[in-house]
């Protein structure tokens, strides 16, 4: 068992969570997640990992509270035990200096994209951060990814804060007045689904990082499959990073609603 030794509320339904995961905390890199499970007969459920540290050995989550399961791990304080916490699972991201990168988080996708963002700024990348939400209140690490990119665009559905607008118009701007290598994008699917087409209208390379439903988190049960190049991929042990022009985001859309 994990113990929690850090809780915050970044917004209502936003919690972040410092988790003691010595070994998780060495060798996780960006792009890795965990599958967390709260109580013997607990949903077991994926998460990035948003940060570490190594003298203290834990790890930071960032989880939004949408389902039971999620309420669940919300509702552990400082002090409490996750049942179980296993990872680094899934492939890094591939990191290098490639010029200047758009790193385009929505909603509580910026948290997957801090370390991203941290890993392309100290690999000698210009990093360009645009990140989105509906309201001011739910913008989220803006101050972490300040710390770590060139720039940071701030888009609002509403206009509460930075600029009124889709998360790509402001990636349009930044395009429109500089050249890009490189764009990557975390939010919601339909978000990366219109980020990806901006960016295939511009010969951009994009990576996507998918959110689909997981449930083992090993590549054995296949629910997290999703339609790569027309070939089939599970966002588990091939991603969660793919080519987003490759992505079959429709048919990703329409297995999300499973659960409906």
């Amino acid at each position: 068992m994990n113990k929690i030794v850090g809780k915050e509320f970044l917004s209502e339904k936003v919690v972040k969570l410092e988790v003691e995961a010595p070994l998780i905390a060495k060798s996780r890199r960006a792009g890795h997640f965990v599958i967390v499970r709260v109580g013997k007969k607990g949903e077991r459920v994926p998460y990035t990992i948003a940060s570490s540290d190594l003298k203290k050995g834990t790890i930071t989550l960032v989880i939004q509270l949408v389902g039971k399961s999620s309420q669940k791990v919300g509702e552990l304080e400082v002090g409490d035990y996750i049942t179980d916490l296993v990872g680094p699972l899934g492939k890094a991201t591939h990191v290098e200096n490639f010029g200047t990168v758009i790193c385009a988080g929505g909603g509580v996708g910026v948290a997957p994209m801090l370390p991203i963002i941290e890993a392309m700024s100290k690999a000698g990348n210009k990093v360009i951060a645009v990140l989105a939400a509906r309201t001011k209140e739910l913008v989220i690490l803006e101050e972490q990814v300040k710390a770590y990119a060139s720039e940071v665009i701030i888009m609002t559905d509403d206009g509460t804060y930075g600029e009124k607008g889709l998360i790509t118009e402001g990636i349009e701007k930044v395009i429109n007045r500089e050249k890009v290598d490189l764009c990557i994008t975390i939010g919601p699917a339909v978000m990366m689904k219109f980020v990806s087409l901006l960016t295939k209208k511009y010969d951009i390379p994009t990576l996507a990082s998918l959110n689909t439903i997981m449930v083992d988190g090993t590549g054995m049960c296949g629910a997290c499959r999703v339609t790569v190049g027309g070939k089939t991929k599970f966002v588990c042990v091939d991603g969660p990073e793919f080519d987003a022009h490759q992505v079959d985001f429709n048919e990703m859309l329409m297995r999300l609603k499973a659960y409906n």
